[in-house]
């Protein structure tokens, strides 16, 4: 017969009176549905120096089943039964020896909400079950979100792993939820790639601030969470566009924005824009950048206030940040009046030999009006011939007149384009004197317009003063054969001195025009009655004659 003081030992009693046994595990854990939870415990028991090897088991029971202690939901014995339900799932990761009895939970289930107790086992036919220390576990409904791991920054057409996992679970063993991945930046991967925790993604610059969402569906819930981040993707510049802001409207803008055209004296206002992440460096060069183009200011806007003849060329706009850089340039024309040259004439043998050049935008034409006629292009006979040429916005044409010049004769060399024209005339003089019209600044108001008028008044003088000299000493048939005095003038300003012609001989030192700013023309007429001998007691009596001077705006 069995003691019964030995009963509640076989029985899986509780000695509570011995202080030996000591049982250190928290009163509670918490866990969301699908999720693990690790309780950490340890314990203690009078120790037996014949207790067998592998000894003592450790023992788990869930409270109030109906096969309260006969079934185990975790054990390290081999010899024991556990739990078909918590099989797998409810598992003893301490070791014995170390008298720890640590328990996890996986893949926790609502129905695993309830009372634990832990039990040891000696192997001396005695068991210990630590009533007075029991655990208490809650399971709650799932909300935790999955996190998405990944190096940053993203770069545009570099692999990069992205992780997604569910903070909470356990990442041992076999795998405890479904991952998938959503998102517009995965439209050219394999949909076999996105079940897994893992993705590899090579992102492009169309992919910046796209959405990107894991989604995880643990094993033995119905529900699933998911977490959505949005892609920062790194890209070099790239798509840059030059827009025309001006107030005044520029005269015509090519759709690939290749060439802007723009009269001289305009404003204009270029606005560059470049997409990129991070946001590039914008800045302005004059000319192109394989050429050493000029710096004109790190800016996105270029502002040209009043647009300059000189300034047409390539501007060029140019974005870098970090990844690379990327350039776009067009071209500025820019439309300007005639800008004509003094014509200049000399005597050749018995004929007179007259040059012409002018430079503007859209290049010029040359045309020469001799009395009432007009010469221009490549023609000749046999009292005339004219050469014309053209390179750029030049254009070059002279005059060669033979044969004895007729009395009303009026030459002048005009210039004109789409917009605008200018004319420059030539005055012939008795004696063989030719010399073109003056240029002087507008600027100088009627200061600078008398001048021109003395300073031509001073060469007519002379020429008249040559020519009467002529008659004091000459036949009576050679003064018959004098021709009358005739001309016309005209004279403007130009903004900067002109450039070299091509093709143009060098203009003396007073014939280059003068700086300052666009001015209007002014003309003046030279008309001279024909010229009579007197006799010296006429000149005496003080019987003098002058010339009509007319000036016009």
């Amino acid at each position: 017969m069995v003691p019964l003081l030995l009963l509640p030992l076989l029985w899986g009693g509780s000695l509570q009176e011995d202080p030996g046994y000591e049982l250190r595990v928290q009163d509670s854990a918490m866990v969301q549905e699908g999720l693990c939870v690790q309780v950490p415990c340890s314990f203690s028991y009078p120790w037996s120096s014949w207790s067998p090897p592998g000894m003592p088991y450790m023992n788990w029971f869930r409270v109030g089943d109906s096969s309260y202690r006969r079934y185990p939901v975790a054990t390290n014995d081999p010899t024991k039964r556990v739990k078909t339900e918590t099989q797998g799932r409810f598992l003893l990761v301490g070791n014995s020896r170390d008298n720890n009895c640590s328990l996890r939970i996986r893949e926790a289930r609502t129905s695993d909400q309830g009372a634990y107790e832990f039990q040891v086992d000696t192997g001396d036919y005695s068991k210990y079950t630590y009533e007075d220390k029991r655990l208490t576990l809650q399971v709650t409904a799932l909300t935790q979100k999955p996190d998405i791991h990944f190096l940053e920054p993203l770069k545009s057409g570099h692999p990069t792993n992205l992780t997604c996992s569910l903070p909470g679970s356990c990442e041992e063993g076999r795998s405890l939820a479904f991952f998938s991945w959503v998102g517009g930046s995965l439209d050219s991967l394999d949909p076999g790639t996105l079940r897994s925790s893992v993705l590899t993604l090579t992102p492009r610059p169309r992919d910046h601030g796209s959405n990107l969402t894991c989604q995880v569906q643990l094993s033995g819930t119905q529900g699933t969470v998911e977490r959505t981040i949005r892609l920062n993707v790194s890209y070099a510049p790239q798509n840059l566009t030059i827009s025309n802001c001006s107030d005044v409207a520029a005269l015509g803008t090519l759709q690939n924005t290749s060439s802007i055209l723009i009269r001289e004296g305009q404003a204009l206002r270029l606005r560059c824009d470049a997409d990129s992440n991070p946001p590039a460096e914008l800045s302005w060069f004059r000319g192109s950048p394989a050429l050493n183009a000029t710096p004109i200011c790190k800016s996105p806007i270029l502002d040209l206030p009043q647009v300059g003849a000189e300034e047409e060329g390539d501007l060029t706009c140019q974005a870098q940040n970090w990844l690379g850089f990327q350039h776009i340039s067009l071209h500025l024309s820019v439309l300007y009046a005639p800008r004509l040259l003094p014509p200049s004439c000399s005597w050749e043998g018995e004929g007179l030999h007259c040059h012409c050049s002018s430079r503007a935008q859209p290049a010029p034409t040359l045309r020469w009006r001799l009395g009432e006629g007009l010469l221009e292009g490549n023609h000749s006979n046999a009292s005339w011939t004219v050469t014309s040429s053209s390179a750029g916005p030049w254009a070059n044409s002279s005059l060669s007149l033979s044969g004895p010049l007729d009395s009303s004769l009026r030459l002048s060399c005009e210039a004109r384009n789409a917009h605008w024209s200018q004319s420059a005339a030539v005055l012939l003089l008795p004696g063989k004197c030719a010399f073109p019209a003056g240029a002087v600044p507008a600027a100088l108001g009627g200061a600078g317009a008398m001048a021109l008028v003395s300073l031509t008044l001073c060469l007519l003088f002379f020429c008249i003063v040559k020519a009467r000299r002529k008659q004091a000493s000459g036949s009576r048939e050679g003064l018959d054969d004098e021709d009358p005095v005739m001309g016309t003038v005209a004279w403007g300003s130009r903004k900067k001195p002109w450039p070299d012609s091509p093709t143009a001989q060098e203009a003396p030192a007073g014939d280059a025009p003068p700086s300052g700013e666009q001015q209007e023309l002014h003309y003046a007429s030279f008309s001279f009655q024909e010229m009579k001998s007197r006799k010296p007691e006429e000149d005496a009596a003080g019987t003098n004659e002058y010339s009509e001077i007319k000036t016009s705006k």
